[in-house]
């Protein structure tokens, strides 16, 4: 298993491009295809706004906020040790068969939509040290048109996704998504647009 995880973390160093920054939380725009670029404050979602009113402690301004988080070998692996003990240990199943509502977002027990995926990694990697500025709740529209939500991972080779729908933590901009908002990194209870211009991709038709 080590040497898996040691290969990964070299095809994982040559393929994301490295980026030396000094620029702080929101303000990370840059050229580099690696970062996704915001434009500015925009509506909170239903989910997270009712998720904020019961969980103040998180949805708060980041008093000092890191900006990207340099990615070590020990930090890749514990990405990855992360996101396959939730997308194995949690079960995926819709607010509505779970909770009889529409939207719904909450740390799962055994069982969760994608909202609550990204919560339950979020949590773990802050209760690994990681800081909350750098990991970021977005959403996104998949090429059949629904919404889905990742956790994003702001750190010196890029932001890194991570999905239940996939196994694999890649780039925010070679996974099949059309990127539409996340949390700000200065104010955890805030988002931001983010710009996406990549062509659309349009689900295959069987």
């Amino acid at each position: 298993m080590q040497g898996k995880h040691s290969i990964g973390w070299i095809a994982a160093m040559l393929a994301f491009a490295v980026l030396t920054t000094t620029a702080l939380a929101d303000q990370i725009d840059t050229t580099n295809v690696a970062f996704a670029t915001v434009a500015g404050a925009t509506s909170v979602p239903v989910g997270h706004m009712e998720f904020c009113k019961t969980h103040r402690g998180e949805c708060t301004v980041n008093a000092n906020p890191v900006a990207v988080i340099p990615l070590t070998e020990t930090l890749w692996n514990q990405l990855l040790a992360v996101n396959t003990a939730a997308n194995a240990q949690i079960t995926p199943i819709t607010d509505n068969d779970l909770y009889q509502v529409a939207e719904f977002w909450t740390y799962p027990n055994g069982y969760g939509d994608c909202e609550d995926f990204v919560l339950a990694k979020r949590r773990a990697l802050i209760d690994r040290g990681w800081p909350a500025s750098a990991l970021l709740i977005t959403v996104v529209r998949q090429s059949n048109g629904e919404g889905h939500a990742v956790l994003m991972v702001r750190t010196d080779r890029g932001d890194l996704v991570l999905d239940n729908q996939r196994g694999s933590i890649d780039l925010w901009n070679t996974t099949p998504y059309h990127f539409l908002k996340r949390q700000s990194q200065a104010d955890a209870g805030q988002w931001v647009d983010i710009v996406d211009e990549r062509p659309t991709i349009v689900a295959a038709i069987n």
